[in-house]
């Protein structure tokens, strides 16, 4: 077998590949003799049929099915005996099988760029502090609060008051007339200065349970209904009943619904939180500060193909995340592909960190041992409160222990430039 390997981009190889007549004659003599046995013909005995007969029944067939294999073996040899790494599947031509000829294909393939780091020391960072205040404790609180609050019914009362929830039927028309979504029944607003749109009806205050009101409302010029954005309709409400919000107090009882025993405790745990919340922020930010005065230093091309896939992973990891929030993205409406688009610069740079961080480590001989990934399994058993055995389970297949081995040698190495870097 022939191979000689072009590069016409630090992303793109091609292969001109050249496969001997005779390997292609054994594998057609074999494909005949397999086809041979399984057709029946009329005349023929099974697995009698001469191979003239097959060759005018099914050479199209045949041969498309020894170029797909000899395509697959002779590229895959290939790309080991010349030390190409492949980051897509190759597009693939060839000119077919010509009896005695030897067969030949090219395959172009991106390819994982060669990547040299210079000046990666001295980075310019900002030095970041973790620092959490009783004012954000209590903001914390205040929102879990909040999250706990419930609606019941107001008996003492049939007048509206500020910060009331109303139950409200309404009817609208724009100019003397309906337009889509003008009706409903059974609405909940809150009694608040705000948008009508955001379900904030600051006009129903004094308004009693039965009556009757109406208001001329704007919808904002930038509203998502083409037909009424910008437009003012005229309102009428029906104030059905009305609800008052009933938030819990801040004290041991509310902390023990929390999973606390205390306030005190569980501020002590709010504060932990915040911090590490901090500190997870810091640490991305000067990754990718870090990531942005490489890509400055050292410009190099990356393979359309990695980047697409790591669009994937972000887009496959948002999803999760509003999945895990009860969304059912279903409902959501989202245009994947503007989706993709508005993500593709982060993917391009988050692809040249990665290939960076990788070639300083190498050059740096940085490398994650056995006791670091023993250390990390600790940690996140410690983390997510399970046996550490438990997590050893996560990462008992070979696979998951390389994925675990680089991320612990890119935060290695990351952790390398930071102790090399210049701070402000």
């Amino acid at each position: 077998m022939k191979v000689q390997v072009e590069e016409l981009s630090p992303v793109e190889k091609k292969l001109s590949i050249e496969v001997d007549s005779t390997r292609v004659a054994d594998e057609l003599t074999r494909a005949y003799t397999t086809i041979g046995r399984q057709v029946k013909l009329p005349g023929f005995r099974q697995g009698k049929v001469p191979r003239r007969i097959l060759e005018q029944r099914f050479r199209e067939q045949v041969e498309d099915d020894v170029i797909q294999r000899v395509v697959q073996t002779a590229y895959l040899e290939a790309i080991s005996e010349h030390n190409v790494e492949p980051v897509s599947q190759p597009q693939v031509t060839n000119s077919g099988i010509k009896p005695g000829a030897p067969f030949t294909f090219e395959a172009r393939v991106e390819v994982k760029p060669k990547v040299e780091v210079k000046d990666y020391k001295e980075l310019p960072l900002t030095q970041s502090e973790v620092n959490v205040g009783d004012a954000q404790v209590d903001e914390q609180l205040q929102k879990m609060r909040e999250s706990r609050s419930r609606l019941e019914p107001v008996t003492d009362r049939d007048v509206a008051r500020a910060g009331d929830f109303a139950t409200v039927d309404y009817e609208a028309t724009i100019d003397g007339q309906p337009f889509t979504g003008n009706k409903a029944e059974g609405v909940t607003a809150e009694i608040t200065p705000g948008e009508l749109v955001d379900s904030n009806i600051a006009a129903l205050e004094g308004v009693k349970v039965g009556d009757t009101k109406e208001i001329d409302y704007a919808f904002p010029p930038d509203y998502r209904v083409e037909e009424v954005k910008g437009k003012t309709a005229r309102f009428k409400l029906h104030l059905k009943g009305l609800k008052a919000k009933l938030t819990p107090e801040l004290n041991d009882d509310f902390a023990k619904e929390m999973g606390a025993q205390t306030m005190e405790e569980l501020r002590t745990r709010l504060k932990a939180n915040l911090e590490a919340s901090q500190r997870s922020k810091a640490q991305q930010e000067e990754r990718d500060a870090l990531i942005k005065a490489l890509i400055e230093r050292n410009p190099f091309e990356v393979p359309r193909a990695m980047v697409e896939r790591a669009i994937d992973s972000m887009l496959e990891g948002a999803l999760r995340q509003m999945q895990r929030s009860g969304l059912d993205v279903r409902n959501l409406g989202l245009d994947f592909m503007r989706l993709r688009d508005e993500v593709r610069e982060r993917a391009v740079q988050e692809v040249k960190g990665t290939l960076l961080f990788e070639a300083i480590a190498q050059q740096e001989g940085i490398q994650a041992t056995d006791a670091d990934m023993d250390k990390k399994i600790e940690e996140l058993a410690t983390e997510s409160g399970q046996p550490v055995a438990n997590i050893r389970k996560y990462f008992k297949s070979s696979d998951d222990r390389l994925g675990l081995s680089l991320r612990l040698r890119e935060e290695k190495t990351i952790e390398f430039l930071k102790a090399q870097a210049k701070y402000s």
